[in-house]
């Protein structure tokens, strides 16, 4: 068999594309399908099957457009209670493309509804683990808590998950190669490998979920120190149940304005600009949520600051980025909230304030500092001392709080998501100055 892996580098998503004899099946495809078409092509295959291991959080599935465009069955596990046209694939289920033999394995853990999906041809096994097994780690069992329609509750997924580990992979071989839906960065896990894939018999070594211990240390060590859960991410799980529109026609149903100085008062800006750009002139009510390269996690924040279907207008830098950051804003099923995509003009009402570095190394008691960083981290050591710690994804709600007698300075852990959070204050505080201390955080580092 041909496996074809596809990296979606800001969300850290893995998909695959499967090909034996003229067919090809899809696994847990990203919400644009048209690179999937684009192979292929190369490769003379028809898409035949889409697989999804389970409703994705932390993005959109293509699953239902690319059923209606090429004609692929959808494969879900009946306990997913998928609302578009699909075939159940559960324990038991088998089905043939090309040569290869598919399976079902129920592996509840991260949903009560996902599976790892088995595929074999000849002497080779692959395994399509979804977020059931990441590589050195597995997937958390505390989104569903928070996933629209469909809850269940942490600590009895973290026992589902327990004996799905203990159980569910006993007969399968050592050399099994095993490819998640996830790597390193994604917030659908922790702790896990910059490895794109790996062996089970690895797994077994090296994975501290395989190692000896009871239920209770398993789930102990499970619920610890799970990232923060965007506002998105139920939203997601939702979408990917009842079966998501077209990308192509959401995408371009949006409106362009070009040179705006001045928007619609009261709705939220999102300014995917440089920082740097962004302070010399931005409209009011604006977030820079920088999306200058995929090494920004664009994706990840504009659903952790804004919430599902709050409407916004998206600030691009030149017309030349209008695709990109349509298509980037759709992976998460937000380009339906999008107001209007805009350039500005050259009258811009509102700058950032200029930060005085060496000030603020010689007198940092004349500020008061804002640490925005997530909870673990945070948990690991403050940078600054008396630093005021409310994390990026709760500022907007949560700025009470911080004092504003003084000067702010809001830092990360590495420049980015300062600039998110020192716009977000700026909107708050008319007469108190706020500052972005960017990548001169890494001189406090130790």
């Amino acid at each position: 068999m041909i496996i074809k892996q596809f990296k979606d580098s800001p969300l850290a998503h893995y998909s695959y594309a499967v090909v034996s004899d003229g067919e090809m099946a899809l696994v847990d495809p990203s919400r644009n399908p048209m690179q999937y078409y684009r192979y292929a092509e190369e490769q003379g295959a028809k898409i035949v099957a889409v697989f999804e291991t389970h409703p994705h959080a932390d993005f959109v599935s293509s699953h239902l457009q690319i059923h209606e465009e090429a004609g692929a069955t959808i494969y879900v596990s009946k306990l997913v209670g998928a609302d578009y046209p699909h075939k159940g694939f559960d324990d038991g289920d088998t089905v043939n493309i090309g040569n290869i033999e598919f399976s079902a394995i129920n592996t509840p853990g991260h949903s009560p509804d996902s599976i790892t999906v088995v595929a074999k041809e000849g002497d080779e096994t692959a395994l399509f683990t979804g977020d059931t097994l990441f590589i050195g780690n597995v997937g958390r069992p505390d989104l569903r808590e928070k996933a629209g329609n469909m809850k269940a509750k942490r600590v009895d997924l973290a026992k589902q998950m327990y004996n799905t580990i203990k159980t569910k992979f006993n007969d399968l071989p050592d050399d099994a190669l095993v490819y998640p839906a996830h790597g390193a960065g994604s917030l659908c896990g922790k702790n896990m490998s910059d490895a794109s894939s790996s062996t089970l018999g690895n797994e077994r070594q090296g994975n501290w979920a395989f190692k000896e211990q009871t239920e209770e240390e398993f789930v102990e060590e499970i619920l610890k120190d799970q990232p923060f859960i965007p506002y998105y991410f139920g939203f997601n799980v939702d979408i990917n149940k009842t079966g998501p529109e077209n990308v192509q026609r959401t995408k371009w149903a949006n409106k362009l304005r070009l040179n705006v100085d001045k928007p619609e008062e009261g709705v939220v800006v999102v300014d995917t600009r440089n920082g740097d750009v962004y302070k010399a002139g931005h409209l009011p009510n604006s977030i820079n949520i920088m999306a200058r390269s995929e090494d920004d996690s664009y994706e990840t924040w504009l659903g952790a600051i804004i919430k599902p279907e709050e409407e916004f207008y998206l600030v691009i830098e030149s017309v030349d980025r209008l695709e990109e950051i349509l298509e980037r804003t759709a992976k998460i099923g937000y380009e339906k909230q999008v107001k209007a995509v805009v350039t500005l003009g050259n009258k811009l009402s509102e700058k950032s304030d200029q930060f005085d570095l060496e000030d603020f190394k010689k007198n940092k008691d004349n500020y008061t500092i804002v640490d925005i960083r997530n909870q673990s981290e945070v948990s690991e050591g403050k940078i600054f001392e008396d630093a005021i710690t409310v994390p990026l994804n709760e500022l907007r709600d949560n700025t009470t709080e911080i004092p504003s007698h003084k000067p702010v300075v809001v830092h990360c852990a590495g420049g980015y998501r300062s600039s998110a959070g020192s716009s977000i204050l700026e909107n708050r505080f008319e007469n108190t100055k706020v500052y972005d201390l960017s990548e001169a955080i890494k001189e406090f580092k130790q």
